[in-house]
C-alpha cells in the first residue's frame, strides 16, 4: 500500500459494483425476446419507448417529454446547442462540475458562477445580480449531493430559485445522477417537482448501474421537446435501444431497486472512512463537506497553495488528484480538492488522505 498509486481523481463507480451477471440475463432476454428487431434496429430518436414510458410514469409527465440519449452530458451538449446563443449567460454554481463547463463554452456562452454555501447557491448573491438586470437562458444546477463539493441545495433555497426561474424567465437544468444514491438522512424534493414547466430534469443509470450502458434522459419542458427531439434527430438519427432496452428489462425484474441497495451498502462505509481519515489527518488543515450521499467530498484547504504545485507534489508521493481550478468559472480552486470515495477501498482511503494531509504540511 506505502508503493501505490491511490487515485482520488475521477469519481467512477466501484469495478465491483457491476451487477454483470444480470447484465448478461437481461441483455439475453432482450436479443432472444419479441422485441429483437426493434432494439436492434433504427428507431425513434426519444428513445425506448417501454423505459419512457418507466421514466415518464415516475415522473409523471407524458413520455413525449422524455428523450433518451447517450448519457446527461451528451443531452447537456444539446439543450446547450439548441437555447445559446454567442454570448448568452449561462449561470452555475461554483465549484461546478468541469465538464459541463466546458461544453457551455464550447456554445460560446458566457459562464458566470454563483458561490456555493455550505446549504447550496449564495441566494442573496443570485438575487443581487439578477435585481441587477443579469438574464441568464440556463442556471445548471446539481442539487443533490453535488459534484465537485458534495452538498445539497437546502429545500428553501430550491423554493426560492424556483420563484426568481418564474420570476426573470429563466431555465433550470436539474442533473441529478447522485440523488438516488443516498446513504443517510431524508430525501429533499426535486427542483423539478417544484416546477416541472420551467425545469429540465436530467439523470443517467450510469451510477446506479454501469457507466458502460451509456443511457441518461431529460425531462424537457412542452415549450421546447419538439425542438429538442428534431435536433436530436438531426444530430445522431437514433440512440442505442439495446442499451436501453437492457435497462429497462433490468428495472422489470425489480433488480434496480436491490443494486441500489448493494451500492448504499458498498459505498456508504467509504464515506465514513473518507470523513474519519479527514477528521483524524486534516482538522487543522482544511474544511470539507459533509455529505450523505453521492461520490463527492469538497475540501478547501486553509492555507494558501499553489494548485501546480499540489499536484506535483501528490503525483511524487504516487498520489493523483484533479485540478481544483477547473471546477471554478470565475477563477480560484487553488486550494480545492475533489475527494471522490466509492471507487477506492477503506484502506486506499486512509492512506491517500494520511498522503495528503503530509503534502499540504510540507506545502506550508
Amino acid at each position: 500500500m506505502a508503493d501505490s498509486f491511490i487515485k482520488l481523481t475521477r469519481g467512477v463507480p466501484a469495478p465491483e459494483s457491476f451487477p454483470a451477471s444480470q447484465l448478461i440475463e437481461c441483455a439475453q432476454a432482450v436479443l432472444s425476446g419479441s422485441e429483437t428487431g426493434a432494439v436492434l434496429q433504427y428507431g425513434p430518436v426519444g428513445g425506448y419507448l417501454p423505459l419512457r414510458q418507466h421514466i415518464a410514469q415516475e415522473a409523471g409527465v407524458e413520455e413525449k417529454r422524455i428523450i433518451i440519449g447517450q448519457g446527461s452530458l451528451h443531452l447537456q451538449d444539446m439543450v446547450a446547442k439548441l437555447l445559446l446563443k454567442p454570448g448568452d449567460l449561462v449561470y452555475v454554481e461554483e465549484p461546478s462540475y468541469d465538464r459541463t463547463i466546458t461544453l457551455l463554452r464550447r456554445a460560446q456562452a458566457r459562464v458566470a458562477g454563483i458561490a456555493l454555501e455550505a446549504d447550496g447557491i449564495d441566494i442573496s448573491a443570485l438575487e443581487k445580480r439578477l435585481k441587477a438586470g443579469e438574464r441568464p437562458v440556463l442556471f445548471y444546477l446539481i442539487p443533490d449531493f453535488q459534484n465537485p463539493s458534495g452538498s445539497v441545495l437546502s429545500l428553501e433555497k430550491r423554493q426560492r430559485v424556483v420563484a426568481l426561474a418564474e420570476e426573470y424567465g429563466f431555465w433550470i437544468i436539474e442533473d441529478s445522477p447522485y440523488r438516488r444514491l443516498r446513504y443517510k438522512g431524508n430525501e429533499i424534493s426535486s427542483i423539478f417537482g417544484l416546477s416541472p414547466g420551467r425545469v429540465m430534469k436530467m439523470s443517467s443509470y450510469s451510477k446506479l448501474i454501469a457507466p458502460g450502458l451509456r443511457v441518461g434522459y431529460v425531462i424537457t419542458p412542452p415549450e421546447i421537446v419538439a425542438s429538442l427531439t428534431q435536433y436530436a434527430e438531426d444530430t445522431y438519427i437514433t440512440p442505442s435501444y439495446l442499451n436501453q432496452a437492457i435497462v429497462i428489462e433490468f428495472i422489470r425484474r425489480g433488480w434496480l431497486e436491490t443494486n441500489l441497495e448493494k451500492l448504499k451498502a458498498l459505498y456508504a462505509p467509504r464515506l465514513e472512512s473518507m470523513l474519519a481519515a479527514l477528521a483524524s489527518s486534516m482538522g487543522e488543515l482544511a474544511t470539507w463537506s459533509k455529505p450523505e450521499g453521492g461520490f463527492f467530498i469538497g475540501l478547501t484547504l486553509k492555507a494558501r497553495v499553489n494548485a501546480s504545485e499540489l499536484l506535483a507534489r501528490a503525483k511524487q508521493a504516487n498520489l493523483g488528484l484533479t485540478d481544483g481550478r477547473g471546477f471554478f468559472v470565475s477563477g480560484g480552486g487553488d486550494g480545492f480538492v475533489r475527494l471522490p470515495f466509492c471507487a477506492l477501498t477503506q484502506e486506499e482511503i486512509t492512506e491517500g488522505i494520511g498522503r495528503l494531509a503530509e503534502i499540504v504540511r510540507e506545502s506550508g
